[in-house]
């Protein structure tokens, strides 16, 4: 059987660690030199179905049929179907097929958690944010991957070709090791920002993007005055991992000098002329970030639903014309233009517009070119498929060939190819790329899809090919703006982390209920002193104080 499927049904609510990085100091190492599983490699009784010749260009074929345990993601947007091309494809060509523990994408993080903590994570855990992994290091329950990365020939040359060590040296443990390999971008790939009604914005007289958020401001008041009864926005990704307008804030942040929404994770921003952490929450930057959307509201320019509602209402909201923009990507912007196209409004255009810069200037987020990647179960070293599950992950998520595969399926059958150009095949569409497609690459066959594809794609080619020409603009529009600098990691030891684990939950929790009670004016910002005093209460000074004390001791 090529793969079977268990549920993981509901359960107690696990706390986890927010999508970040705690970014490390780059050591400037070659990957070559990470320190080897041991004296003589992985035992004969590991190499199952494993390759001997295993190298870059070299696609993965096990030597005998071997299955792989892996933990799926179940998106809404593409269903798990056992009967895809890409599944059938893999077992028939390359002699793998899995064995799939599925959880659904709405309760993914915390199902995550509870499976591993359990220790019931099968081999393979994808869809992992870097930071995320932190949690469970300290119970043995994953592989220290950099002690094998000596196996991953395609993922050591991408590191070295695209100059990405000191991301990698940025996932660095307490222990000097790191338990994640992240998605790789060839260069920065925005996906976010704010999606307006580009014709109606137009027939108010606005042409331009707005160069900066105040000017975005002026832009949403004309807005308001051209089209009365209407919310100039509403928006969504409010509810997605608890963290109210966290699309928007997350985008937003690094041009306010500070870190918010989606990107809060540990909370912490790093001052490099004083070399210490401080907490994000706590600073003027954030503040102003705050009394922004709050000001938003106060004027009826931001519909205060947005702080709360969920994604459906939002999108039905801009959809039947009720609001003119809200919080998008590169592929959503396709989804919205769509809504339009299906209602028959054909006059309806979505624009994805440039973030604006702000006052701290024009920026994006450091970190921008690693994504979410996978982790590795610890009892899998002991497997017979081990070296197998190496070389396939290794040829999956960083080989030109396993990419392409994993993005654009097969030659012949999904796409045809013409030296580097490659066509979708007539009867499939990807996010509007093709639309008289009648099969989706993604829902239908299986690819295009983020358990199996890192990073959209890795490469800036297979990344641009099935990029719509407004997805392109929007990435070449962003490609001036300044990535900040990584910021140092202080890997904390076992029983830092435990405290860290305790304080920060506290703290995530006042920093959710308080920024979306200060923009949406249910606590006056009079009163953001005595939230910051509140904060020390939680420990926040002993919680820094500990990161501090860490980072010092990496020297």
């Amino acid at each position: 059987m090529r793969s079977t499927r268990k549920r993981v049904g509901a359960a107690a609510s696990v706390a986890v660690l927010a999508l970040t990085l705690t970014a490390a100091c780059s050591s400037g190492g070659d990957p070559a030199d990470e320190p080897s599983a041991s004296s003589s490699g992985i035992p004969d009784a590991q190499r199952v179905g494993a390759m001997e010749d295993f190298a870059v260009g070299t696609e993965f074929v096990a030597t005998e049929p071997v299955t792989l345990g892996v933990l799926y993601r179940d998106h809404p947007n593409y269903p798990l179907n056992e009967d895809w091309l890409f599944f059938s494809h893999l077992e028939e060509n390359n002699l793998v097929s899995f064995d799939l523990t599925s959880a659904p994408l709405s309760d993914w993080d915390a199902k995550k958690s509870l499976i591993i903590s359990a220790g019931d994570a099968p081999d393979l855990i994808p869809v992992t944010y870097p930071g995320q992994e932190t949690q469970f290091v300290s119970g043995g329950a994953l592989l220290p991957i950099s002690d094998y990365v000596q196996y991953m020939p395609n993922f050591q040359q991408r590191i070295e070709d695209w100059d990405l060590q000191p991301y990698i040296d940025n996932l660095k443990q307490a222990d000097g090791k790191y338990y994640m390999l992240p998605g790789l971008y060839e260069s920065p790939q925005p996906q976010y920002s704010i999606a307006i009604r580009q014709d109606v914005w137009e027939n108010a007289g606005i042409t331009e993007d707005p160069q900066t958020w105040d000017d975005l401001r002026d832009d949403l008041e004309t807005i308001k005055a051209a089209n009365p009864g209407v919310w100039p926005m509403s928006d969504r990704w409010s509810t997605t991992n608890n963290s109210p307008l966290g699309a928007t804030l997350n985008l937003a942040a690094p041009n306010f000098g500070t870190v918010a929404g989606w990107g809060f994770g540990n909370g912490l921003v790093y001052d490099e002329d004083s070399a210490t952490f401080s907490y994000a929450a706590s600073s003027d930057g954030y503040k102003e970030l705050v009394s922004y959307f709050a000001s938003l509201v106060e004027d009826g320019l931001l519909d205060p639903e947005s702080v709360t509602q969920d994604d459906d209402t939002a999108k039905q909201k801009f959809g039947s014309g009720q609001s003119l923009a809200i919080s998008g990507n590169t592929q959503e912007i396709t989804s919205y233009a769509k809504t339009f196209t299906d209602a028959g409004n054909t006059d309806a255009q979505v624009h994805l517009i440039r973030v604006p810069e702000g006052p701290a200037g024009d920026n994006v987020a450091s970190g921008s070119r690693v994504a979410s990647g996978f982790m590795i179960s610890s009892e899998a070293a002991e497997k017979p498929h081990f070296l197998a599950l190496l070389q396939f992950v290794d040829w999956l998520y960083y080989s030109d060939g396993g990419l392409e595969y994993a993005k654009y399926g097969v030659e012949g059958t999904t796409f045809t190819k013409d030296g580097e150009t490659r066509t979708l095949a007539a009867d499939v569409d990807w996010n509007g790329v093709n639309p008289a497609g009648t099969k989706k690459l993604n829902a239908d066959l299986g690819f295009s899809n983020g358990v199996w594809m890192l990073a959209n794609g890795t490469t800036d080619d297979l990344i641009r090919g099935l990029n719509t020409a407004a997805t392109n603009e929007f990435i070449d529009a962003m490609a001036d703006k300044t990535e900040l600098p990584l910021v140092p990691s202080a890997p904390l030891d076992e029983m830092q982390q435990e405290q860290i684990t305790l304080w920060q939950a506290a703290l995530n929790d006042s920093v959710t209920q308080n920024t979306a009670a200060f923009i949406l004016g249910q606590r006056p910002l009079s009163e953001w002193d005595d939230w910051l005093t509140e904060l020390k209460g939680l420990n926040v000074d002993q919680y820094v104080d500990t990161f501090n004390q860490a980072l010092a001791a990496k020297g």
